[in-house]
């Protein structure tokens, strides 16, 4: 493999390489967004992505990067590039599509090969550039399987029952409309009830982080801190209930809930919904108590502090912020949770968010009502996670090391 720890080999690999994400990505996106066609050629982005290393290298310099992005955009308006354009979209879209191909192009690749000579590599400039290229190849490939189905569930939300019959494939955006694009949102507020289902879903999910806190918390710090037999076992075993899937379990609750007459009832569903969320709440708090120092609640014993008192006035205290980062991922779980919420509710004024889309799914209900109850689904959890993700990461991570 030393033959790949040449600049003139490992240069054009990956430059051909990148040019086949980019030219992908590039396509796509614009397909998507403009309604228009952008066909990628497979292997003229492997021809042309192994050609562009050169202007990209760090012995051409900016001026050699330049000139490699005006070949690209210009090949592209001739029709030989990379992504071939549909020949009813405009000189301006064609334009705009190679631009965007030669910054996507050539601005990364002139990262990734910065320190990639033409001759023999060093180990150091070999790993620099192979890094930077699959760095920047997971970036872009995520970002895409994450942002691309979100973007096609938002654009179908906003058509009409025309233009999905018209060109179902369509996901550009027709602002003419006006407000008329948030009819299906209206819909579905108006007609459908999701105003009460968010409700349901937004106290169930509270609900939910209350009881599995109140029954985790002392199970972590008994698990944590006190001597017991079968200590050891029991925390070592906690999550092997994620082991048996929950469909396997279905038939067992849906019996027992019928005959008990919880089945259909919002109590039944804040009764199960922490069977789910306590196990993993106990493992995540049971490692940030154990990191916690025991030394801070020997002193409040011997200042004459009961064990329960310990607990409510030191170790609650200092475990904030793992408390707020479990809270927040129970409370995503209940909240995105389907299967018990599908199977144990069947009157439309309990049903919680995710149980309310499920109901949309029908030849009855256009298509776009369905996407619209997903965005309406997702938008708020989405939100809620990533104006909080600091203090997630904060909880989860203050009790790796010991203080």
């Amino acid at each position: 493999m030393s033959f790949l720890r040449h600049g003139y080999v490992t240069g054009p690999l990956i430059g051909a390489l990148w040019m086949v994400i980019t030219g992908f990505t590039v396509a796509v996106v614009l397909s998507f967004s403009t309604g228009e066609p952008f066909r990628p050629v497979f292997w003229a982005c492997l021809v042309w992505g192994a050609l562009m290393w050169v202007p990209a290298s760090r012995r051409a310099g900016p001026i050699g990067a330049l000139i490699g992005g005006l070949v690209l955009l210009a090949a592209t308006l001739l029709g030989v590039g990379p992504v071939v354009v549909g020949a009813e979209v405009s000189g301006l879209t064609a334009a705009i599509t190679g631009l965007a191909l030669a910054l996507a192009t050539m601005v990364p690749l002139r990262h990734m090969l910065t320190e990639l000579p033409l001759g023999a590599a060093t180990r150091h400039a070999f790993e620099h550039a192979v890094i930077r290229f699959l760095t920047g190849a997971g970036y872009v490939i995520f970002t895409a399987l994450v942002a691309i189905p979100f973007y096609v569930m938002v654009m179908t939300s906003l058509k009409n029952q025309q233009q999905l019959v018209q060109n179902p494939l369509d996901f550009s955006i027709d602002l003419t409309r006006g407000w008329d694009l948030l009819s299906s949102y209206v819909e579905l507020f108006a007609d459908f009830g999701f105003g009460g289902y968010l409700w349901t879903s937004f106290y169930v999910s509270v609900l939910t982080v209350l009881i599995t806190l109140l029954f985790s918390v002392p199970g972590a710090y008994a698990v944590a801190r006190l001597r017991f037999t079968g200590r050891t076992v029991f925390s070592r075993s906690i999550l092997l209930i994620y082991m048996v899937p929950m469909i396997v379990l279905a038939l067992p609750i849906y019996i027992a809930f019928s005959m008990t007459g919880l089945r259909n009832t919002i109590t039944g569903i804040v009764l199960i919904y922490p069977v789910t969320t306590i196990p993993v709440a106990l493992y995540m708090l049971q490692g940030y108590f154990r990191g916690l120092p025991a030394e801070v609640e020997e002193a409040g014993l011997m200042d004459g502090l009961t064990r329960l008192r310990v607990i409510w006035k030191i170790t609650l205290p200092l475990s904030l912020p793992a408390l707020a980062s479990v809270s927040l991922y129970v409370f995503m779980i209940a909240w995105n949770e389907f299967l018990l919420a599908f199977m144990l509710l069947d009157d439309p004024s309990k049903f919680t968010l995710t149980r309310g889309v499920a109901m949309l799914n029908s030849s009855e209900i256009p298509r776009q009502h369905l996407m619209a109850g997903a965005v309406i689904a997702t938008v708020p959890i989405m939100a809620l996670f990533l104006g909080l993700e600091k203090f997630m990461t904060k909880g989860l991570t203050a009790g790796a090391v010991k203080g």
